[in-house]
C-alpha cells in the first residue's frame, strides 16, 4: 500500500513539473501582445477630435475619433487606450467617450505614419481630464 502511494505522489509530482516547465515558454506570447513598440513614445501629438466611437472591451479600449488634417478634411484615427478593469479603477466608465462629443486628445502616434495612436490623456467638453493631461 505504501508503495502505491509513493508512487502516486512521484507521479503527481512530475505531471506538475511538466506543467510548469511547459507554461513558462508557453507565456511569452502572451506577454508578447501587451508590447508598445509599434508608437513612437517621444512624441506626443495633441490635437481637436470628434469622438465617432468608444469600445469600452477586453483587452484594450479604442476610441474612435475624427481629427481634422491639413486639408481640412476629417480623418478617422484609432486610439487604444488600456484594460477596462484597470481603466474602472481610475475613474473610467463605458459612458466616458460618447459619439458626437468634441475633445481634446493626447496620443503617442504610430511610427509607420498610420492613423492610430496610443492614449496619454483626454480633455472633455465639460472640463474634466482622463490620463495624464
Amino acid at each position: 500500500m505504501r508503495s502505491i502511494l509513493s508512487r502516486c505522489r512521484i507521479a503527481i509530482t512530475i505531471v506538475v513539473a511538466v506543467s510548469v516547465i511547459g507554461f513558462v515558454p508557453a507565456s511569452g506570447p502572451a506577454m508578447a501582445h501587451h508590447s508598445s513598440a509599434m508608437f513612437d513614445k517621444s512624441l506626443v501629438r495633441q490635437e481637436s477630435a470628434i469622438v465617432r466611437e468608444f469600445q469600452w472591451t477586453n483587452p484594450h479600449v479604442w476610441i474612435q475619433v475624427y481629427i481634422e488634417n491639413e486639408s481640412g478634411e476629417q480623418e478617422e484615427w484609432s486610439i487604444e487606450g488600456g484594460g477596462p478593469n484597470s481603466l474602472f479603477r481610475k475613474g473610467w466608465r463605458p459612458s466616458s467617450f460618447n459619439a458626437g462629443d468634441v475633445i481634446e486628445i493626447k496620443f503617442n502616434p504610430m511610427l509607420d505614419g498610420s492613423r492610430a495612436g496610443f492614449f496619454v490623456g483626454a480633455r472633455l467638453a465639460d472640463g474634466r481630464t482622463l490620463g495624464a493631461w
